[in-house]
C-alpha cells in the first residue's frame, strides 16, 4: 500500500510539472520565435519489484517551425528551416534566437528588444533602405539610386538543439549537450533561408495546449484518487492491527 501511495503521489507531481510547462507555453504563445517545450517522464522501477511510480526527466524543447507571417517592421527577419540568428550583448556573450524582430540602432547595428546585436551586418548611416535576400545577403540603397551589398547574415546550427538552455523567451544559450554552434550560410536548395519582412510566430498552438491541459488535469485527478484510496487502505490496515 505504501508502494501504491508513492506511485499515485509521484504521478500527481509529474502532472503538476506537466501543467506548469504547458502554462508557460501558453503564456509565451504570442512571443515571436518562441519554442514550446514538453515534460519528459519515465517509469521508476526497482529491481525485482516492478514499477514504483514516475520520475521526471526534465523539459524537452520542441523546435518545430512556427508560422511565417508578414510584418510591418523595416528590418524584420525570419528563418525558414533550421538554424538560429546569432546575437551578442555588450560584453560579447553570444546567444541564439529565432526572433527576427530587429531595429536599426544609432550605430547602424541591428538589435532586438533585448538590445542584442545581430552578427554579420551594419547599416551605413547614409543608407536609405536595406533588404535581405534568402541567402542572407544584405543590400542597401543610397542616394542617386546606388545600391550595393553591405554584409551577409550567417546562421548557427547545433547537433542537438533540444539541449540548448532557454534564457528568456525566445533566447537560448549553447550547452555541452547541445554541442558548439556551427556557422551555416543560408540560401542553399536543401538548407535554411532568410525571409525579409516576415516574422516567425510561436510554435505553440493555443487549442492544442488547452487540450493538453485538460488531459493533464484528468491524469492529476486520477492520481489524486489513487492517493486517497491508498491512504484509506492504510487507515483500515492500521485499525485492523490495533484491533
Amino acid at each position: 500500500m505504501d508502494r501504491a501511495l508513492f506511485a499515485a503521489a509521484s504521478g500527481m507531481v509529474a502532472q503538476q510539472r506537466n501543467l506548469d510547462t504547458i502554462a508557460d507555453n501558453l503564456a509565451n504563445a504570442g512571443v515571436v520565435g518562441f519554442k514550446g517545450s514538453e515534460q519528459r517522464f519515465a517509469e521508476l522501477v526497482a529491481p525485482g519489484r516492478g514499477g514504483l511510480g514516475t520520475i521526471a526527466l526534465g523539459t524537452h524543447l520542441l523546435f518545430a517551425q512556427g508560422k511565417l507571417a508578414r510584418s510591418a517592421g523595416p528590418f524584420d527577419l525570419a528563418i525558414e528551416g533550421p538554424g538560429f540568428f546569432a546575437v551578442r550583448d555588450e560584453r560579447g556573450r553570444r546567444f541564439y534566437t529565432r526572433d527576427g524582430e530587429f531595429s536599426r540602432a544609432a550605430d547602424g547595428t541591428l538589435r532586438n528588444s533585448h538590445d542584442l546585436r545581430l552578427e554579420g551586418v551594419t547599416i551605413p548611416r547614409d543608407a536609405l533602405t536595406a533588404t535581405v535576400a534568402p541567402d542572407g545577403s544584405v543590400r542597401a540603397t543610397f542616394a542617386n539610386a546606388q545600391a550595393r551589398t553591405i554584409g551577409r547574415i550567417r546562421l548557427a546550427e547545433f547537433a542537438s538543439p533540444e539541449h540548448l538552455r532557454a534564457v528568456d523567451g525566445a533566447m537560448f544559450e549553447a550547452t555541452p549537450a547541445s554541442g558548439a554552434a556551427r556557422t551555416v550560410l543560408p540560401g542553399a536548395d536543401d538548407g535554411p533561408k532568410v525571409r525579409f519582412g516576415v516574422l516567425e510566430e510561436s510554435n505553440v498552438t493555443i487549442i492544442e495546449a488547452m487540450m493538453q491541459i485538460l488531459n493533464a488535469q484528468r491524469a492529476y485527478e486520477a492520481n489524486a484518487k489513487g492517493v486517497q484510496a491508498a491512504d484509506e487502505m492504510l487507515r483500515i490496515a492500521n485499525n485492523l492491527q490495533r484491533g
